[in-house]
């Protein structure tokens, strides 16, 4: 991935930030796309004391103008850019007769619509290069809607393949890939969310009989992210332990 350019949201912790640093070590320049600004410039700074190259970025992106002077800012540090993976999302555990309005579109707006943007706005640089690889983050959520209060974060991941789909197709002309990854169990503070015994019983119903570690996930990421992907697009690969099995 030399002289490759990524983007990468919710790149502060968790998936994100390991796939942020595996895409470093592969030779990406890296933008670490957060709003926890002091832990997303952690983590650029380990990444350029190990050799690489990251800076932080500090974006919402539920809100399309940002996005935009994101990818801008992105260009101006780098050059362009010809990776993205939109990971940036919250799973808030509200039940359905307690869900707001506010809510509701809040985890629509930071899980959906910013993938929606983003992509967009990213693959407008990528087409000046006739290459780019765009991987989006859904969950065995988008694709049983199974878990536990956690409706509408399920309605938001499954729209999330839908739309790789549709834009996959879209894109396909300019050698742009757009694919998505729908982790199951990742030890990460997000899941933790769902209490102790809920989780113990989740862990049950896995059959590799245990979490995955965030690096598990991104290394299936990078691979949609590299050179040696050629031919898939519109695809969703399932990495959750044998949950879901399609």
């Amino acid at each position: 991935m030399n002289n490759r350019v990524a983007i990468v949201t919710g790149a502060a912790r968790g998936i994100g930030e390991a796939t942020a640093r595996i895409l470093s070590e592969k030779g990406a320049a890296v933008a670490i796309v957060d709003l926890l600004e002091e832990e997303s410039h952690k983590v650029a700074e380990s990444i350029n004391a190990s050799g690489g190259r990251a800076q932080a970025f500090r974006c919402d992106v539920s809100k399309p103008r940002e996005i935009e002077a994101l990818t801008q800012a992105v260009i101006a540090a780098f050059g362009q850019i010809d990776i993205l993976v939109n990971n940036a999302g919250i799973c808030p555990r509200i039940p359905i007769q307690d869900m707001t309005e506010e809510w509701f579109d809040k985890i629509i707006n930071i899980n959906l619509k910013s993938v929606f943007f983003l992509t967009r706005a990213a693959a407008e640089n990528m087409k000046l290069r006739n290459w780019g690889r765009i991987v989006n983050i859904s969950s065995t959520g988008g694709r049983i809607g199974g878990l536990y209060r956690a409706t509408v974060y399920s309605a938001s991941k499954g729209g999330m393949l839908a739309m790789t789909k549709s834009m996959a197709r879209e894109y396909a002309p300019y050698n742009i890939l757009i694919n998505a990854v729908a982790p199951g169990g990742v030890d990460t503070p997000m899941l933790q969310m769902g209490g102790e015994e809920g989780l113990r019983k989740y862990v049950e119903t896995i059959p590799l009989r245990r979490l995955a570690a965030p690096a598990e996930i991104a290394r299936s990421i990078v691979q949609l992210c590299s050179e040696e992907t050629t031919w898939v697009t519109g695809a969703t690969l399932d990495v959750n332990g044998g949950v879901v099995m399609m």
